[in-house]
């Protein structure tokens, strides 16, 4: 049976696990009607336009 030669310490396992939980940057495109920056499949909150028309009632 596998047995630890030693103890790990805090410091050497938590370096081991840091790279399982990197979260990535959301992917953000331009509005093709005003140019505001999006999140891909999501209406514009700027101008409340969704795949060519408006979907959201915008304050201006």
């Amino acid at each position: 049976m596998a047995v630890p030669k030693g103890k790990v310490s805090r410091q050497r396992r938590d370096k081991r696990r840091s790279s399982h939980w990197k979260l990535a940057a959301p992917t953000v495109v331009k509005c093709p009607n005003c140019g505001a920056f999006v999140l891909p499949h999501h209406a514009c909150k700027a101008c409340g336009e969704y795949n060519g028309r408006s979907v959201l009632k915008v304050e201006e």
